[in-house]
């Protein structure tokens, strides 16, 4: 009986709908499952004053990111792939970081789900990647990713892909060079060029025409500062990057690169 009962309790104490993270840093991957992050000696409760997809404050139970990332340096690559195909780009050195700006993975609790992102959407668990004190660190939304699946150590965007790279011989600091910066931090996540990148979300930004194409100048611009100003429609799913997220200086160079490579189509 006291076999039986304690069998019982085990079984009830198990989540009922436990997800798993993979983590490919290296040779080897490594598997973590909720209820050892919740449990993890780090963890702890975290708020997010200004919560970029769910617009509001939220409260997480979280483990450092860095604390996870063993054997990863800061200038190495990673990738975090999300259950809907977007793949956001960063480089570690931000993600190792203990602060201001800190990355932490916030782990979704099934006997306490997070609420819905809007109205028949899901939420952003199991696993979702936040930040405390964001600012700091000019963190784009895209470093935000949620529903996230796995974590992966890869080459450098230009190698991985040289359909998206400028033309040769442009200086560190013109414009263009900058821009492909600014895109591989704000748009690869989502979008591909040239077929080129991992999103599987939003569409090609090259093929067979690039926006600097079919939008005015002025439009476009409106258009990344705030979709919904253009385009109104309940499942759209690009975020607006306002001037504190990517200000002018640095909306002009992205601008430039696109424009850069509407001419350099594979």
């Amino acid at each position: 009986m006291r076999l039986r009962f304690a069998l019982l309790l085990s079984v009830l104490s198990l989540p009922l709908h436990a997800a798993q993270l993979t983590l490919q840093l290296g040779d080897s991957d490594k598997q973590w499952q909720t209820a050892e992050l919740l449990q993890h000696p780090q963890a702890r409760d975290i708020r997010i004053e200004q919560d970029v997809s769910y617009k509001k404050p939220m409260t997480y139970r979280a483990v450092p990111l860095a604390v996870l990332l063993e054997g990863i340096k800061p200038d190495d690559h990673l990738q975090a792939v999300a259950l809907d195909g977007f793949a956001a780009e960063m480089p570690a050195a931000a993600l190792l970081k203990q602060g201001p700006a800190q990355a932490w993975l916030a782990v979704e609790d099934p006997a306490h789900p997070w609420p819905p992102l809007a109205k028949d959407k899901p939420g952003a668990g199991p696993f979702y990647l936040v930040w405390t004190h964001p600012e700091a660190g000019n963190i784009s939304p895209e470093q935000w990713p949620f529903q996230v699946a796995s974590i992966r150590r890869l080459p450098p965007v230009a190698e991985r892909f040289p359909a998206l790279l400028p033309a040769p011989g442009l200086a560190a600091n013109d414009p263009v060079s900058r821009g492909f910066a600014l895109f591989q931090k704000n748009c690869l996540a989502c979008h591909r060029l040239n077929g080129a990148g991992d999103a599987q979300f939003g569409p090609d930004l090259n093929l067979p025409y690039n926006p600097t194409e079919y939008f005015r100048p002025e439009f476009l611009r409106r258009y990344i500062r705030d979709p919904q100003s253009l385009r109104q429609w309940p499942q759209a799913r690009m975020p607006g990057f306002s001037a504190s997220i990517l200000p002018d200086a640095d909306l002009d160079a992205l601008l430039a690169y696109l424009g850069h490579m509407a001419k350099r189509k594979l």
